[in-house]
């Protein structure tokens, strides 16, 4: 890094991120919590559905009122399973839920129900796209709080998301960069949505991160004083939170000032991070087992029901693509990184046939229609371009019925207006088929070298790299509709003839 971590200094701080990282090691570990993808709530009957009215999906269960009982949700638990299988872990066969105690509005009991000494899972471990290792302490169940809504000048208390299942997933202080976090994020976020226990939408805050991160002068073993950067919901502002706060700590230590354990704030506007509050310790939350839920036994029978139904996970199919389809390492963690996406791919391999390799498609896929996706914010499960009618705009191209200039226009065409013809229906009703009349292309490619005689004498003079603006000028004058491979074969052939004179 030659520049700031961020872009952004601390007040007082003059080095670069380079000579931060050279006298310091960053310790992260990741603190996520992963709402699972259920109906109802994980002790009441209540729906989990985003975008109520506020306070609209309620009761006097997950309200707190007295005398009220929670029962555990068996969805919620099966997708918890879930996860642990897909990461390896060791399911306990009894886990106990315990009470959290802290004061906050938008948690209407004055306590949430998680667990805490006994989770229902530990260990465990996810590999980034770097080779290195991140181990998982533990997974365990517990309820969401509710969300406070901040206006100019009140703030409001929805308590829709108050009881909403999560799994809190807490890794080792294993990863040492803002850019390797911000990848176990996504990798994640991914296995979770290939699992479909969560959305991971993290706009809506089904899935949310909290970092732990301190420094420690290199060579050194003990770790640094930690500070927690909360609800990080953005792999963008999660390392850039995570490089302010690096460089914040690297700027107390440099003037002899210590650390503070405390939790923090990332202000997105700012690029700073802000204290919060003073750290909190276990004993602080008071924990004590839930005394009105029984523990929960998970047996070997329930686990291999939960193993039959996992999917084909992420890392698996980036090999798979790897091996079958000739994809780049690349290409195959990007194709892989959502489900639907490489459904798509696969589809759209299928349609395309023979007509054009899998890296081609890869190549479409990963570049053209990725771009629409995020420039358009398409629902990956429901594109307005079909994998039928991109697999028959690449075969197009295959089958040299349209050059690669028309094709990117046609998609682009079809981006705007979204589901309509297909492309060969286009390419008719608008007479694009590429023209591979060798006569032809020579008469065009005729006259385009002489309407240029100044770039003729100086590409006979040697000036070779005026055949490429030989060869736009011909495009340009057809339309782009010649076969560009003929037409660099035709301009040679007559390039050569007048250089011999």
């Amino acid at each position: 890094m030659n520049a700031p971590l961020n872009g952004t200094k601390p007040a007082r701080a003059s080095n670069s991120g380079d000579a931060v990282l050279d006298r310091y090691e960053p310790v992260i570990g990741l603190e996520v919590h992963c709402q699972l993808k259920t109906q109802t709530k994980l002790f009441c009957g209540c729906s989990t559905a985003f975008g109520a009215m506020p306070n609209h999906n309620t009761c006097p269960v997950c309200l707190g009122h007295p005398g009220v009982l929670p029962a555990l949700n068996s969805e919620a638990v099966n997708f918890a399973i879930r996860f642990a299988l897909a990461v390896g872990a060791d399911i306990q066969e009894t886990s106990v839920f315990a009470r959290k105690q802290y004061f906050y509005p938008d948690l209407p009991k004055g306590y949430q129900i998680t667990q805490y000494d006994l989770p229902y899972c530990t260990g465990g471990k996810l590999t980034l796209a770097s080779g290195k290792t991140v181990r998982l302490i533990r997974a365990h169940l517990e309820e969401d709080a509710g969300k406070n809504v901040h206006g100019d000048e009140s703030s409001y208390v929805d308590l829709n998301r108050a009881g909403v299942p999560l799994i809190e997933i807490v890794s080792h202080a294993d990863i040492r960069t803002p850019e390797d976090a911000a990848d176990y994020l996504k990798r994640l976020r991914s296995l979770v949505r290939s699992l479909e226990i969560c959305d991971g939408n993290l706009e809506e805050g089904s899935f949310r991160c909290d970092a732990n991160v301190s420094i420690r002068p290199r060579g050194q073993e003990k770790f640094g004083t930690r500070c927690e950067i909360k609800n990080l919901n953005s792999f963008r502002n999660i390392e850039r939170a995570i490089k302010y706060e690096i460089l914040r700590q690297a700027d107390l230590l440099d003037h002899g000032q210590p650390v503070v354990q405390q939790t923090m704030l990332f202000d997105a506007a700012s690029g700073k991070t802000h204290p919060m509050r003073s750290k909190e310790e276990s004993h602080d939350y008071r924990y004590f087992p839930e005394p009105d839920l029984l523990p929960l036994r998970i047996d070997e029978a329930r686990i291999q029901r939960q193993r039959e139904t996992l999917p084909e996970l992420p890392e698996a199919m980036a090999r798979r693509f790897e091996e079958k389809h000739g994809l780049s390492a690349y290409d195959a963690a990007v194709l892989t990184s959502d489900k639907d996406l490489a459904g798509f791919y696969e589809a759209v391999v299928k349609r395309v046939g023979s007509a054009a390799t899998e890296k081609i498609v890869a190549n479409w896929v990963t570049s053209e229609y990725l771009r629409e996706v995020n420039n358009r914010n398409w629902d990956l499960t429901n594109p307005p371009i079909t994998a039928d009618h991109l697999g028959e705009l690449i075969e197009l191209i295959g089958k040299s019925v349209i050059s690669g200039r028309i094709a990117k226009t046609l998609f682009e065409e079809m981006a705007e207006k979204g589901p309509g013809k297909g492309p060969k229906a286009m390419v008719e009703a608008q007479g694009l088929i590429q023209v591979s009349d060798t006569s032809e292309i020579r008469n065009v490619v005729t006259k385009v070298l002489d309407a240029n005689p100044e770039q003729l004498a100086d590409y006979l003079g040697g000036r070779d790299k005026l055949f490429g603006f030989f060869v736009g000028q011909t495009m340009k004058v057809s339309g782009g509709k010649m076969n560009p491979q003929m037409v660099n074969d035709v301009l040679k052939e007559l390039l050569d003839a007048r250089r011999k004179g």
